[in-house]
């Protein structure tokens, strides 16, 4: 596995996959047991991965618990992500959800209990509550940093204009500043790329992929009847057939790996490993795996090059509209470059 650094601003290197760990432990009633968990982790570790992401209510505070048993070994080698917002528990209450300063000093000492370290290396608030102030959000990082319990910020599951707000402020008042995002993204699931993706490379953020497979759907398994994890805790997540565009991106999927013959797992994750390779900022995309079975069926990707023909099909089946100013936008760029858009060189890294 190669190595990146986290965004354009940031030292901080990382593998090119993340190892996901929602499905460590399960007090969900869904996921992995300790050994389970364990051998999944170290068949990552052994392929080369560095990069481990964890929330302190994944499994109710158990993944983290596990992942700090795992990492204990060998603490410096790993850069370790964890989250605050939604709590341990299903039903915390008011006071101990949501963005707040009191609720992310209150999480965070919490999870280096948990996870029985003295600092996190990427702390991520998980979730936009929609009532908390980005000057609060940000500056409470900011504080958590200079007392050496955090090294590095992000926002997941935020919208682009509230990141680029918060990333000013940062930059304007001397505050630590935000090192990225991270947001859904796969062939199932594009929006990403109406906003958030060209912010982050607009503004040198990091981005962290969750749910490549499109929580499963993906890899085919629906379509034959394997019902995974759609009744679960996380059946929320996992993308289903409903229209024609989802018929269509099996459909191709499926073609593509008999050419080459691959899964469809692979597949999927190697046309986000192309995308990330075309970027000028760092794509990180984070496994979720169960299983060793399911890990192994995923790393194949790292060794998988598709052609440009089958990149094109994967593109074009899995297109999405881009809206409003997007769309009017590139219908005016001969207009906007005078007459003459040919003459004109466009920018490498999208401008802010």
């Amino acid at each position: 596995m190669r190595y990146k650094s986290f965004g354009r601003r940031a030292g901080l290197r990382v593998s090119e996959l993340a190892l996901g760990a929602a499905n460590f432990g399960t007090r969900w009633g869904y996921g992995a047991a300790r050994d389970d968990a364990k051998k999944v982790f170290d068949a990552y570790v052994d392929a080369g991965g560095n990069f481990i992401d964890t929330a302190d209510s994944y499994q109710f505070g158990e993944s983290e618990e596990l992942v700090g048993d795992f990492i204990a070994a060998d603490r410096e080698y790993f850069v370790l992500a964890t989250k605050y917002t939604l709590g341990t528990t299903a039903t915390e209450g008011i006071s101990r959800t949501g963005n707040s300063r009191k609720n992310m000093i209150r999480s965070i000492e919490a999870s280096l209990k948990r996870l029985k370290i003295d600092r996190i290396d990427l702390y991520w608030a998980h979730f936009a509550d929609g009532m908390t102030p980005m000057e609060e959000i940000i500056r409470a990082f900011d504080d958590l940093m200079r007392a050496g319990k955090i090294h590095y910020a992000g926002l997941s599951n935020f919208p682009a204009w509230r990141i680029s707000r918060g990333d000013l402020l940062a930059e304007m008042r001397g505050w630590g500043p935000i090192a990225g995002i991270q947001v859904e993204y796969s062939l199932a699931q594009r929006t990403a790329e109406r906003e958030l993706l060209p912010m982050a490379e607009a503004l040198g953020l990091g981005a962290a992929l969750w749910s490549p497979l499109g929580g499963g759907f993906l890899t085919g398994k629906y379509r034959i009847g394997d019902e995974g994890r759609i009744n679960s805790f996380l059946g929320r997540l996992v993308h289903k057939e409903k229209t024609a565009r989802e018929t269509a991106i099996l459909d191709a999927l499926l073609a593509i790996a008999k050419e080459v013959d691959r899964s469809a797992t692979e597949v999927a994750l190697a046309w986000l490993l192309h995308k990330a390779r075309l970027s000028t900022t760092t794509l990180i995309p984070i496994l979720g795996p169960r299983t060793y079975e399911q890990l192994a069926g995923s790393l194949g990707a790292l060794e998988l090059d598709l052609s440009q023909e089958q990149i094109g099909c994967l593109d074009e089946t899995s297109q999405i509209a881009f809206g409003t100013p997007h769309e009017q936008t590139h219908g005016s760029a001969a207009a906007i470059a005078g007459g003459k858009p040919e003459l004109l060189r466009s920018r490498m890294i999208p401008v802010a």
